[in-house]
């Protein structure tokens, strides 16, 4: 099309962190009341994180930013600003000069943003990891962290244990655990984040695995069923539905659960799938992330099924040309070749008798009448 395809935005080209960083001092140098302060923070802070998504966009609908770069570039805009919020937090508002060992807390990513990825809608969960019991700071940062999030428009999933409790939860439930899998450091106290690491695969992560896959796989089952549970929907959930993005996170979980790896390349050496395989299970990543990203940007909110209103638009030329190689609302589908991500499914077979021995595989099929754009 003739567009310049950036295939990644780096952290300076979306905010100048350190700027405003002095920006926040000097306000807090000349600004004594806390709810002055406060709110003219916000006021900076809130335009640097729009200024940053601005040029996501920009660069995803003018300039062919791929979706999957998009979702990482939006999730490290995000890290930054919560970074800025927390130091403006500690160092201007809640200054502890001579902290406890309890006075501690780890911001921890989880979720699709513990992934490093994050669509235009996407809400962003949130794990507060703190030593002990709650203490007074712990509790007043915490809070003014959230309320400058929700301040600024944002939708954050949030959960605030000791570390303690973070073993006993993710022990009894999957979804817990599913979360704690994925967590990543985001600021703080990051030896906070290694005891939570080495505690979930010393104490939670154990045995064969076998209960944690039945676990998922029970939890896509339910949702094919809720979906549809066919592939070759007219209107198709980009997430949800079957062979969407949360198939291919699922098999991301169980084999990142299966062989303590925080890189799905790392699950060839392990033969869970081929060379090839892992090929097509980027392509078709980065196929539906880049219909994923589209898709909010078209409706201006979070939104996972691709609805006949919004198909022309994702079938225009600069959506097309991006997101599903397709230039027409006439073509039969959005996923005409090599890109056949839609119609994805996983099968986990489990192989008896001497151990449990788990291979996941990613199967792809063409399916033309997934995914289709129609008038």
């Amino acid at each position: 099309m003739g567009l310049e395809k950036p295939q990644t935005l780096s952290l300076q080209e979306l905010i100048d962190a350190d700027a405003l960083r002095r920006s926040l001092t000097a306000l807090a140098k000349e600004t004594g009341d806390p709810g002055t302060l406060r709110k003219s923070g916000l006021t900076l802070i809130k335009q640097a994180f729009q200024d940053g998504r601005d040029k996501v966009k920009y660069a995803v609908e003018k300039e062919g930013l791929p979706g999957l770069p998009a979702a990482r570039a939006l999730s490290l805009l995000q890290d930054t600003i919560i970074q800025v919020i927390y130091d403006f937090a500690v160092k201007h508002v809640y200054y502890a000069q001579n902290p406890s060992s309890a006075e501690r807390i780890a911001i921890v990513a989880t979720g699709g943003y513990g992934r490093g990825e994050l669509a235009p809608g996407s809400d962003i969960d949130l794990l507060f990891v703190r030593p002990f019991k709650q203490t007074a700071w712990g509790e007043s940062v915490i809070e003014f962290i959230l309320y400058m999030l929700w301040d600024m428009g944002l939708k954050v999933g949030h959960a605030t244990r000791s570390l303690a409790e973070s073993v006993r939860l993710a022990k009894l439930d999957v979804t817990i655990r599913t979360a704690v899998l994925e967590a990543r450091f985001l600021w703080g106290d990051q030896g906070l984040y290694e005891d939570l690491r080495k505690k979930f695969w010393a104490e939670v992560a154990t045995g064969n695995g076998r209960d944690f896959v039945e676990a998922k796989l029970a939890e896509r089952k339910e949702r094919h069923q809720r979906q549809g549970m066919s592939r070759y929907l007219v209107e198709p959930n980009i997430k949800e539905g079957k062979g969407g993005l949360r198939d291919l996170q699922t098999l991301y979980w169980i084999g990142k659960y299966l062989y303590r790896t925080d890189d799905a390349a790392a699950l060839v050496g392990h033969g869970v799938f081929t060379q090839d395989e892992y090929q097509t299970f980027q392509k078709a990543e980065a196929f539906l992330w880049n219909v994923r990203v589209h898709l909010h940007y078209v409706v201006g909110r979070a939104e996972e099924r691709l609805s006949f209103d919004v198909q022309p638009a994702l079938a225009a030329p600069s959506a097309a040309s991006a997101a599903c190689a397709c230039t027409s609302v006439r073509r039969p589908c959005a996923l005409a070749s090599e890109h056949a991500a839609c119609s994805c499914s996983i099968v986990i077979v489990i192989v008896p008798p001497s151990r449990m021995l788990f291979e996941a595989k990613i199967l792809m099929r063409s399916a033309p009448a997934a995914f289709c754009l129609r008038m």
